[in-house]
């Protein structure tokens, strides 16, 4: 069995599986023994009940025509009760209606006064009965009349041992007993190996995990021993294509940002190197090459200045300082800050407010988010482009449009273009000055804000972005 790291044994599955099948052995097997040695006894019992009431019937019969209860001399009546006594080991009190003791089979008690519950019980015409467990023996009081006189001449109580019923409810407990360890032996035997068999699967799933945890397997692991086990399967498979995604995400996002820290730098070491291996150039020429190297400059920083925002999103969200502000405000800024550089390219800016909404949000962040959509529908538009930002609300969320008149974004690269440093087009974005982060950064804004970004395009129609932002932040 494979040892398991930090989990006791009685934690397991294997042990927890042989537990419930010894608790379904012996319970039922509990029941049922205790049920058969209930009844066995209910009617032994029973059986001894009947044959005393028939035996002391004939009795009475005779003690009414010997009238035995007014004169205890007959032999034959003495040796009855002898013989009846001494059958069921047991002893017999005759008592008349005065409650006096006429005969006792002990010779104990004869003459004397008895007030019993049981006596008392019958004179009153009512069966009295009483089995003594822990006593073993059955008590019972009969009445003696005769057909003709509805009143009782006497009562009979009669004490009988119920040794050898006992006896014999010992002797199946004691079987009930071995039978019980036979079934917990077979119990644990059977469980152990219905846990292994039950197991396995669970084990090999387990050995399969461990060894994608060396490094990242090719195949996809396959259990299909039972539908949870495939299940499980699925589901890991899935996290592992989802990690392979990830790590494959990684990797590019490292090479990309190396790419995009290095170009910028290229370029300056090219451009210092070409004033430092020259003499004697032009003024004019000098200040080409120090404005290409500032521009240069600029890039390198816009790209890290991305790149700590991008991080800053990805802190945890305690760092977001919500406030509650009026976005009608805030849109009104974002695009009175953008149009003069819409303006250089008589892109016109439209912003509808269907309603003035007040909701709990990080202005720097939210305000960094639409600023960055905004920001790309100026620089991906055409000339005398529109961008059109509107703004509406229900009860419960407010929705921001960015919709454009540009470029638009193909098919098969609308499910990419939240990816960091994911260009449509890398020549032309690198004209315009874009780094590839700032829809990674808006998307991981929105985010942090509980709420959602979706986008629709067609190439050459232009671009909408569609934002969803709860009304009341809850953290």
């Amino acid at each position: 069995m494979r040892k398991q790291k930090g989990f006791p044994f009685f934690k397991s599955l294997r042990f927890r599986i042989q537990v419930i099948l010894i608790i379904l052995g012996i319970v039922p097997t509990v029941i049922v023994g205790m049920a058969i040695i209930n009844n066995y006894e209910d009617k032994a019992i029973a059986n001894r009940s009947a044959a005393v009431k028939r035996q002391c019937g004939i009795l009475c019969n005779l003690l009414i025509q010997e009238n035995y209860l007014n004169d205890s001399s007959s032999q034959v009546v003495n040796s009855k009760l002898e013989l009846l006594s001494n059958i069921y080991n047991g002893r017999i009190l005759l008592i008349d209606r005065d409650f006096k003791i006429v005969k006792d089979t002990y010779g104990a008690d004869t003459g004397k006064i008895l007030l019993s519950p049981m006596v008392s019980a019958c004179f009153r015409g009512e069966e009295a009965s009483r089995y003594d467990k822990s006593g073993e023996y059955l008590e019972m009081a009969l009445p003696v009349k005769s057909p003709d006189v509805k009143t009782l001449q006497g009562v009979m109580l009669i004490t009988v041992s119920a040794e050898e019923i006992r006896s014999t409810i010992r002797e199946l407990e004691q079987k009930a007993l071995l039978f019980l360890a036979g079934v917990i032996v077979i119990s644990i035997i059977l469980g152990y190996v219905l846990a292994r068999v039950l197991v396995e699967p669970l084990y090999r799933i387990t050995k399969s995990i461990e060894d994608v945890t060396d490094g990242y397997q090719d195949e996809e692991i396959s259990v299909q021993d039972y539908t949870e086990t495939a299940q499980i399967t699925d589901a890991f498979n899935k996290m592992l294509s989802r990690m392979r995604v990830l790590d494959e995400s990684r990797q590019e996002f490292v090479s990309n940002v190396s790419h995009e820290l290095k170009t910028p730098m290229t370029s300056m070491k090219v451009l210092a190197d070409s004033l430092v291996g020259q003499q004697g150039l032009p003024e004019e020429l000098y200040q080409d090459f120090l404005q290409d190297i500032t521009m240069e400059i600029d890039r390198e920083n816009k790209i890290i200045t991305d790149l700590l925002s991008l991080v800053k999103m990805n802190k945890k969200a305690s760092d977001i300082n919500i406030t509650r502000v009026s976005v009608n405000k805030l849109l009104e800024d974002i695009m009175k800050r953008l149009r003069p550089i819409a303006a250089l390219r008589k892109i016109d800016l439209f912003l509808d407010s269907f309603r003035p909404v007040e909701a709990d949000v990080d202005e720097v962040k939210f305000t960094l988010a639409i600023s960055n959509l905004v920001e790309n529908g100026i620089k991906y538009n055409v000339d005398e482009g529109w961008v059109r930002v509107t703004l509406d609300s229900d009860h419960k969320d407010f929705f921001v449009t960015v919709a454009d008149s540009g470029l638009g974004i193909p098919e098969d690269s609308i499910d990419r273009i939240f990816e960091r440093f994911y260009r449509v087009d890398k020549s032309h974005s690198r004209e315009i000055g874009g780094t590839g982060l700032g829809l990674a950064i808006t998307r991981d804004a929105i985010a942090m804000h509980h709420g959602t970004i979706k986008v629709s395009s067609k190439e050459g129609e232009g671009t909408t972005f569609a934002v969803r932002i709860p009304l009341s932040y809850i953290r």
